[in-house]
């Protein structure tokens, strides 16, 4: 027990740091408010009604004594039991402890009981202890920052992972949002509703592709989007579409994180989207004429100034990637975000090993990112191979077929499927070739469906069933209708096409 008139040092929850010896060192006394702490206890001994919301927004952490910390920790064991606090339950729950002459006895209970202030100002109280026990976590975690830095056998991504997580629990952990009462949210509801009478068009990021915005009247801000399929069927291609579209047609700044392919593959594949090129000239299989470059170069004027992002870090952590979102969308104005793919990242340090575990807490980090940052999140994921085994039905994929975590389906507002009947072996039908169904098959805000389109592979596009191939494949390119630049019709630009006999201007035949 320790000596009369003196205190116990108090160590926070980090290892090793002292907060008593810190403050010696820094010439400061760690943040504290011993009275506060006493008038907060002793309300709780004689005042039922301070009970509730004091447990409700304390913790133990909130005390700097070691004797407050015992004395509101038998308090919260009581509540729990549901038995009245005073001070005889106090002291018999503090003596089964082992704890009662470690606080000083009953005699400190009764000093407790008669130190309260008025309990009309025990919400003010409680704000007063959370800001100091924020405080202390603060600097906590910034010693423990500061001490790691100086390891040089700590790698510097691990360092940044680390800092942001001891800084934002340190926050979270204390920082809790009101109650609201059910007639303002009604007020809110209805001044969103009449803005949306009032706007044209759709009320979340545009797909592009009328028929899917039709279920969806675009990508709705704080919603994770799920975009499963097994490999190979296309989701790169797809979800690279939905990006181009928004930032080239719709000029609205979109970030890729590429976890599985390099950034100048991602740009080869939508170059050969965008330009209708041949894709093995991309990738050095056939030359590309004199003519052909003057093309590119004018066909690729609007996808060079979209306001697109990628980033290509493999195996990224989520905390960085929640790092990198907060940065996007403060400086850049990113309103969707696209992860190819969600079982390529990074969870948590200590969940390493723990498959299950792990990739559930990747799902909910990017659901609280997306909410939190109020944009849309589309993040790939792959189908497990009991979809390919399934009779009848068409091989259709369902949500039980997603990969590695039922927290997946869980967390996600949306899941969308691509269900490819060649790639399945389905039909024998040249007709058939390309031919595709996004499948909505959870959309928590709306209707599920099925969505025929056509998969153009030598384009590395999707395009709605309902577009004519002629006016889609040999009318018009992809955006020319936003394209200040006159462009030469798309059918004239394969391979087997011969140079023009000038160029305008403009680049028009």
């Amino acid at each position: 027990m320790a000596e009369p008139g003196k205190r116990k040092s108090v160590r926070s929850k980090g290892p090793g740091v002292n907060l008593d010896t810190l403050g010696l060192e820094m010439g400061n006394r760690p943040p504290q408010a011993l009275d506060v702490e006493e008038a907060v206890l002793g309300a709780l001994l004689i005042e039922p009604n301070c009970i509730d919301e004091a447990m409700d927004e304390l913790t133990s952490s909130c005390f700097y004594s070691d004797k407050h910390k015992m004395v509101f920790n038998a308090m919260r064991s009581l509540t729990n039991e549901h038995v009245a606090l005073d001070i005889l339950s106090v002291t018999q729950k503090l003596k089964s402890e082992g704890n009662l002459e470690a606080v000083g006895g009953t005699v400190a209970l009764a000093q407790l009981s008669q130190k309260i202030g008025a309990a009309a100002h025990i919400e003010y109280y409680i704000r007063i202890l959370k800001q100091k026990c924020i405080q202390r976590e603060l600097i906590t975690a910034s010693y423990e920052i500061l001490k790691t830095s100086y390891d040089e056998s700590v790698n510097v991504d691990d360092l940044i992972d680390q800092a942001q997580t001891k800084v934002f629990a340190a926050i979270q952990n204390n920082v809790k949002r009101d109650v609201q009462e059910i007639g303002k949210v009604v007020n809110e509801a209805l001044e969103d509703i009449q803005r949306l009478q009032k706007s044209s068009g759709l009320s979340g990021v545009p797909s592009g592709f009328p028929s899917l915005d039709k279920i969806t009247q675009g990508w709705q801000a704080s919603d994770l989007i799920i975009l499963a399929a097994r490999p190979s069927v296309g989701k790169t291609a797809f979800v690279l579409n939905l990006a181009r579209n928004a930032a080239v047609d719709f000029n609205m700044p979109v970030a890729f994180f590429s976890l599985e392919m390099p950034s100048i593959q991602l740009a080869k594949r939508m170059m050969v989207s965008e330009t209708r090129l041949n894709a093995d000239k991309f990738r050095g299989g056939e030359p590309i004429r004199d003519w052909e470059w003057e093309q590119l170069d004018i066909q690729l004027k609007r996808l060079v100034k979209a306001p697109m992002y990628i980033d290509d870090t493999p195996s990224l952590p989520v905390m960085e990637f929640r790092s990198k979102v907060k940065k996007l969308v403060k400086q850049k104005g990113v309103r969707l975000i696209v992860v190819d793919y969600l079982q390529l990242m990074q969870g948590p340090s200590e969940l390493r090993g723990m498959r299950e575990q792990e990739v559930a807490a990747i799902s909910r980090t990017l659901k609280a990112t997306a909410k939190e940052m109020n944009v849309p999140i589309i993040a790939l994921s792959q189908l497990s191979r009991q979809s390919e085994n399934r009779q009848g039905s068409n091989r259709r994929p369902q949500l039980s077929d997603l990969r590695e975590s039922g927290s997946i389906e869980q967390d996600a507002d949306m899941v969308v499927f691509i269900h490819r009947y060649d790639y399945q072996g389905l039909s024998d039908n040249p007709d058939d070739v390309g031919r595709t169904q996004i499948i909505i098959a959870k959309h928590r805000n709306g209707a599920i469906a099925d969505i025929d389109m056509k998969f153009r592979a030598d384009e590395v596009r999707f395009v709605d069933e309902s577009e004519s191939l002629v006016s889609q494949a040999d009318m018009q390119p992809v955006g020319s209708a936003m394209n200040d630049d006159a462009l030469p019709p798309a059918g004239m630009m394969g391979p087997s096409v011969g140079p023009p006999d000038e160029f305008g201007p403009n680049g028009e035949w």
